[in-house]
């Protein structure tokens, strides 16, 4: 890194298809931080530039359900190609999909447990949706969300896709397709459609099955979503006020969704 604050490990963490995750090394605080690199150079340049100015808005970010971003840089690698790096704390027990296998065997994970990591997830979403203008995360799903094992605390993370809403809506279809709001086909939204993705990720957390797992394809997914079909996993659950949350956080119409300072007074939190 340019500033040689940063150093980074061979011990690769994670790796998608743009994106590697490696170990690395703050010299200046002395600490093991995740050392994030995405390639860049299949996007247009206005891409990576938007992307490069969406991660100086992150790195203002300070909450504590919220993955902290340190430090950004663009370079080519060492392959010449462009890429850009980022710097953010390193979570010890990775994603909450990963915690959520952890957990006792066929033990469904207890109810108060799922409720605090709740609370937490809305507390970094409503951080995100009261800034200004509102920052939409737009790919909120249980492998976004990383783990502290000592404490069990969750932080939203990988805001790689998270948009300052400008105008009244954004328009851009990115995402999981389980997770996207019907809205999000239509390319007209906002911060709501975080709180359905919030509302599968309760569904994923209580039956530690991926929504809408009955569908072979996302066209299925899709045409599901878009005709307000609920995942058949929702069946599954029998604690009607624990129904009662996640249809109310993933209505079709996103005007009658809660927001997420709603959702941290209601009943079931």
């Amino acid at each position: 890194d340019p500033t040689g604050r940063f150093s980074r490990y061979s011990k690769l963490l994670g790796k998608g298809a743009y994106k590697e995750v490696y170990k690395g090394f703050d010299e200046d605080e002395g600490v093991e931080v995740a050392w994030n690199q995405l390639k860049v150079d299949h996007l247009a340049k206005r891409e990576a530039q938007r992307i490069l100015s969406e991660i100086q808005i992150l790195k203002s970010l300070r909450n504590e359900n919220i993955i902290t971003m340190y430090h950004a840089w663009g370079a080519k690698g060492s392959d010449g190609r462009e890429r850009v790096f980022f710097i953010t704390e390193l979570m010890t027990a990775g994603t909450l999909k990963q915690y959520l296998k952890k957990t006792a065997k066929g033990q469904p994970t207890r109810l108060p447990v799922i409720k605090k990591w709740c609370r937490q997830i809305l507390q970094g979403l409503n951080y995100l949706h009261s800034r200004d203008p509102p920052i939409i995360h737009r790919d909120l799903k249980c492998e976004n969300i990383f783990m502290n094992g000592y404490n069990g605390q969750a932080k939203i993370g990988d805001l790689g896709l998270a948009i300052p809403k400008s105008r009244d809506h954004a328009s851009s279809v990115l995402g999981t397709p389980e997770f996207m709001a019907p809205e999000l086909y239509d390319e007209n939204y906002d911060e709501k459609v975080d709180i359905y993705a919030f509302g599968m990720v309760v569904l994923e957390m209580v039956t530690k099955e991926y929504p809408y797992s009955e569908c072979t394809n996302h066209i299925q997914i899709y045409k599901k979503v878009t005709m307000g079909i609920q995942p058949q996993s929702l069946e599954k659950i029998t604690d009607p006020q624990t129904v009662e949350f996640i249809k109310f956080c993933t209505q079709y119409n996103p005007k009658y969704r809660p927001t997420a300072a709603e959702l941290l007074t209601h009943p079931f939190m």
